[in-house]
């Protein structure tokens, strides 16, 4: 499991699998929230297949599945309610660029926009493409 730190309260990784919970919990993380729509994995990986193993390792589980090309102001919304539940999340999906995008995209106006897309960017995410869309969102307040 490849695990890459956005900040000290928020990491994304590539899909997750049952064997990677107890390492995510031995990590200190609170929240996993699931960015990657069932469509794109097999059954055992659907996120209601991983949600026994997430929740008895005592972990909260945010489904906030985004498909490729479908970002929605919903899809933002849910992920800053993941941020703001406080604790260290984890956020996963197909490589992470989905996840470190919405988080970025969620603390819009909370941080200056360079620092968002750089802790994205530093991984090879397409954070940059989006800098035009965190100054908006951030305008907007």
């Amino acid at each position: 499991m490849d695990i890459r730190p956005l900040s000290d309260a928020y990491a994304v990784s590539p899909q997750i699998a049952p064997e990677d919970i107890p390492d995510i919990a031995a990590a200190g993380f609170d929240t996993v929230v699931c960015n990657r729509p069932d469509g794109e994995v097999p059954p055992e990986l659907h996120v209601e297949a991983l949600r026994p193993a997430i929740e008895a390792a005592g972990l909260t589980l945010v489904v906030n599945p985004m498909p490729g090309g479908g970002l929605t102001m919903d899809h933002i919304a849910a992920q800053r309610s993941a941020i703001e539940g406080g604790g260290k999340v984890l956020a996963y999906c197909a490589s992470g660029n989905r996840s470190s995008i919405l988080w970025a995209l969620a603390l819009a106006g909370t941080r200056p926009t360079e620092d968002l897309v750089a802790a994205g960017a530093q991984y090879g995410y397409q954070t940059p493409q989006f800098r035009d869309l965190i100054e908006k969102l951030a305008q907007d307040g």
